[in-house]
């Protein structure tokens, strides 16, 4: 028997998991053939202090310290930038409001990405956006959970979950565990996760995001280009390794899958960045999705479930399981030990499963 089980091996189950590993044996459950498969393997991989809901920033600001420092730190500078047009004023001043950006000319932003079309008529920065190291986080956390004595357990989806006096049962094809307390990081599988439990799901939405990978547009050098968003976030593009992340930044409804790109929703996002920019978009070199998993408020949610104390959610991470992951394990380590949350009682409170009654 071990201690304690975390369902789910993205970064919101490996972190979690590190930091359950001080307080009991743990043993961390994924159902695919690795860790970071699905979307912790699909992530645009930035860190945005001023991304989401309140209770996400303030989850970001918290996080900020152990993304720089923990393990030598994980960031490095990327920026970003916001780009409008005369007909999108309102939702670009909007953006710039909302993310305190500070408006730029045209001419500065041409500087940092010398392909803007002239369509772009407005632009706004700021540099304090980075690049997240997200294979080295992960494994930074493995390190830290196999060096406290927890295990991994791959290829091994969750087919039944029993409780018992003890705690919990769980068959998988890698075989049967028992435990004290189960954390469910099953992102977007996380509701089914809990009905199988007997635990009240949450009603998460899992929204398919897809991604290409553009040839560097004109051959141009784009590693020290900023991250560039369209309006409303009706788009985004970000550097990869020498070639240019472009999304449609859709948030379509689907079931829980190994997701993979809508060709006409991306064919339709690839357009929208085509008007900001000069060179022509040819064929994508790769096309993927993720699934971005939302509670109904579209906050967090993390604590114990209301009808099994033993269950607890690590769940809802949409776009932001990477830059929160930090502070967001913290405070379910808080709550298995009983411990008063580091972040305080009213943010654990507005992300508890509690607030859904």
């Amino acid at each position: 028997m071990t201690d304690i089980v975390v369902i789910g091996g993205g970064v919101a189950g490996i972190s979690a998991a590190a930091r359950l590993s001080h307080l009991g044996n743990v043993t961390l459950i994924e159902a695919e053939a690795q860790t970071g498969y699905h979307s912790s393997a699909r992530s645009a991989a930035l860190f945005e202090e001023n991304y989401g809901k309140p209770s996400t920033r303030a989850l970001n600001a918290a996080s900020r310290d152990f993304h720089e420092n923990a393990n030598g730190g994980v960031l490095s500078p990327r920026g970003l930038m916001l780009l409008g047009a005369k007909d999108e004023a309102d939702r670009f001043a909007a953006d710039v409001a909302d993310m305190g950006l500070e408006q730029i000319t045209t001419a500065e932003a041409r500087a940092l990405v010398p392909i803007l079309s002239d369509y772009v008529d407005r632009a706004a920065y700021h540099a304090a956006a980075w690049d997240i190291d997200t294979d080295l986080l992960m494994q930074n956390w493995l390190r830290e959970l196999r060096g406290n004595g927890g295990s991994v357990m791959t290829g091994a989806r969750v087919e039944t979950i029993t409780r018992t006096r003890a705690g919990w049962q769980l068959t998988t094809p890698a075989g049967d565990v028992t435990c004290r307390v189960i954390v469910n990081a099953a992102g977007a599988w996380a509701d089914q996760v809990a009905v199988s439990a007997g635990v009240r799901p949450l009603g998460l939405t899992p929204l398919r995001r897809s991604m290409a990978r553009l040839a560097a547009p004109g051959g141009h050098a784009v590693s020290n280009w900023p991250m560039i968003f369209g309006p409303g976030e009706s788009w985004y593009a970000k550097p990869d390794a020498g070639a240019l992340l472009v999304s449609p930044a859709e948030e379509d409804l689907v079931d829980p899958h190994d997701a993979f790109a809508d060709d006409m929703t991306l064919a339709e996002g690839l357009a929208r960045y085509q008007e900001y920019v000069t060179p022509e978009v040819t064929r994508p070199v790769a096309t993927w999705a993720g699934l971005r998993t939302f509670a109904p408020d579209r906050q967090l949610v993390l604590g114990r479930a209301v009808d099994a104390p033993t269950f607890i959610w690590c769940a809802g991470q949409g776009g932001y399981g990477f830059q929160t992951a930090p502070a967001a394990s913290a405070l379910i380590a808080d709550v298995v030990a009983n411990r008063t949350p580091q972040l305080g009682a009213d943010l654990a409170a507005a992300l508890s499963p509690a607030r859904f009654g």
